[in-house]
């Protein structure tokens, strides 16, 4: 599957499909937030959470991508990243885009 930021695919002819997307939510770790204290005294990179946060854009890029083969699409253009927190300790991850099928 072919996800791209663009909003074209140059020399493609293509059926839009619609909307897909895929989302998930992530919670902070105790463990987590006990070693991000200690760094946020120090300074520096929060590793964790950095893995934490790539870990849930491709989860969601995923789940989108799936839901875009199950609509029959052979690639998602204008693919975009969301993300918002839905409660204290939570982050929700949401990627979306244009299904579209090759002609």
């Amino acid at each position: 599957m072919i996800v791209t930021t663009a909003d074209v695919l140059p020399n493609q002819s293509v059926q839009i499909l619609g909307l897909v997307s895929g989302n998930i939510v992530y919670s902070k770790h105790i463990g987590r937030d006990l070693m991000a204290g200690f760094k946020n005294m120090a300074g520096g990179e929060i590793k964790s959470y950095t893995d934490m946060m790539a870990e849930g854009r491709a989860m969601a890029e995923e789940r989108m991508a799936q839901n875009a083969a199950a609509m029959g699409a052979d690639a998602v253009v204008a693919m975009r990243f969301d993300g918002s927190s839905v409660m204290e300790g939570t982050i929700d991850f949401l990627a979306y885009g244009t299904a579209v099928k090759f002609l």
